[in-house]
């Protein structure tokens, strides 16, 4: 295997990484801003 296939497949595979983090932050966020909204008797839409 030569660099470019290695630094391909690096690339390729980062990706599920950076959606998995980037919705866990939306998700927590989300939960977060809902639990909040119970607490104080208001919807959250």
């Amino acid at each position: 295997m030569n660099l470019s296939t290695i630094l391909l497949t690096v690339y390729v595979l980062v990706w599920p990484v950076i959606v998995a983090g980037t919705l866990t932050v939306i998700v927590r966020a989300f939960f977060a801003d809902w639990r909040q909204a119970r607490r104080e008797g208001r919807p959250i839409i």
